[in-house]
């Protein structure tokens, strides 16, 4: 009898789910789930960890990245302090039910120009090849598409000067593009103790909800940026947050991507282009990478010096201008601001996207910015000193 019994279970389908963990917003409040995406099985469980910040998870739809598709899933808010320990951070868990797609975003500040899923906050789990037109990288950019306009009409909505202000309308370096306008900044001078024996003073441009200029460490922390790879023409993640001392080393992958570094009022031109007296930007030049390689990817970094909101752009061309397709790059863009990343993307595909040839950009004329950069070495793994200049500059 247990023989016949041993043998009826052997013949029973043996399955073993799994359970996959994601992170919910990344070091230093970044705007990111991690992995982007995950493949499961059915039965398997995936559990999300709430990091620092205020985050929810939301199941949406390709056509509607940033709503919550009808019978979909929503986590509550989970509000999570800085100093928190991981171990006492909320979860939520979804079981996979089926094969098919299912497309997540955090829906923090929802139908504002500081929207996290507008600033590209968004996750899958089974989605489609990168070559698909139902790929990660498309539900991202149509997560970014709804960013911008959010972020377009806020700005239309704050440019419109009042009765009796008087005050002028913003525009781009050209082109007519309406701006919104500058935030307001204040120049801080403060004394930064690491530990008993390193204590330095720095002077820094502070903005509203800007982060603190504190040092994670003495060296700082690093944040790794993705640029590009196979059929994506994005930097991954697009936004971070870093403080004094932070390196951002940008990882070039597939085709010819470059980072340089902008202005918000002139996305997709070098720093005060054609004004050889006024500060240069940092510009990594073009690094091509084969389709075929897997590792070893060429590194570019920068060193953070301040917390003035940096901008940059990938300044391919052919076939097409990458920044007017969106591919840009802000640090410490203020997020509930009118000038955070969103918006300045939508401004980089206003001067130069596919619908912009009328206003393309002029051969030289003075730009204004927000750093100045100092080269200190070439070739991969540049590293670069910035330094912040006054925020009118902005």
């Amino acid at each position: 009898m247990f023989a016949s019994l041993s043998l009826g279970l052997a013949l029973l389908p043996f399955v073993v789910s799994t359970t996959i963990d994601v992170q919910v917003g990344g070091p230093n409040g970044t705007l990111v789930f991690s992995p982007t995406a995950v493949s499961a099985n059915v039965g398997d469980q995936v559990v999300f960890h709430f990091n620092p910040k205020n985050h929810s998870v939301f199941q949406s739809s390709f056509a509607d990245p940033c709503g919550l598709k009808d019978g979909g899933f929503a986590s509550p808010f989970f509000p999570v302090a800085a100093n928190s320990s991981v171990d006492t951070r909320p979860t939520y868990s979804v079981t996979v039910n089926d094969t098919s797609p299912i497309w997540v975003f955090c829906d923090q500040a929802a139908n504002t120009p500081a929207s996290h899923c507008g600033q590209g906050m968004v996750f899958a789990i089974n989605c489609p090849s990168d070559d698909s037109p139902n790929s990660l990288g498309n539900f991202q950019k149509a997560a970014l598409a709804v960013g911008a306009s959010l972020s377009a009409a806020a700005a239309s909505a704050s440019a419109t000067p009042t009765g009796d202000s008087g005050s002028p309308t913003l525009t781009a370096a050209y082109g007519g593009v309406t701006l919104p306008p500058v935030p307001s900044a204040t120049v801080v001078t403060a004394e930064i103790t690491l530990d008993s024996s390193s204590i330095w003073t720095t002077v820094y441009t502070s903005f509203v909800n800007s982060p603190a200029a504190t040092p994670a460490a003495a060296n700082g922390a690093v944040h790794t940026v993705v640029v590009g790879g196979t059929n994506k023409i994005f930097f991954d993640p697009a936004n971070i947050t870093a403080n004094p001392r932070d390196q951002i080393v940008f990882q070039f992958q597939q085709k010819n991507h470059s980072v340089v570094q902008s202005s918000f009022a002139d996305p997709c031109r070098p720093l005060n282009a054609g004004n050889a007296s006024a500060p240069q930007g940092f510009n990594s030049g073009f690094f091509p990478v084969d389709a075929n390689q897997t590792d070893n990817f060429p590194t570019y970094t920068i060193t953070v010096n301040d917390t003035v909101p940096l901008w940059m752009y990938c300044a391919q061309r052919t076939p097409v201008s990458h920044c007017g397709e969106g591919m840009v790059f802000s640090v410490n863009a203020v997020d509930n601001s009118t000038r955070n990343f969103a918006a300045f993307q939508s401004v980089a595909e206003a001067l130069n996207g596919t619908g912009a040839a009328s206003a393309s950009a002029p051969a030289s004329s003075q730009t204004t910015g927000g750093a100045l950069s100092l080269r200190v070495g070439g070739g991969a793994g540049v590293v670069m000193a910035i330094i912040a200049v006054a925020a009118s500059l902005l």
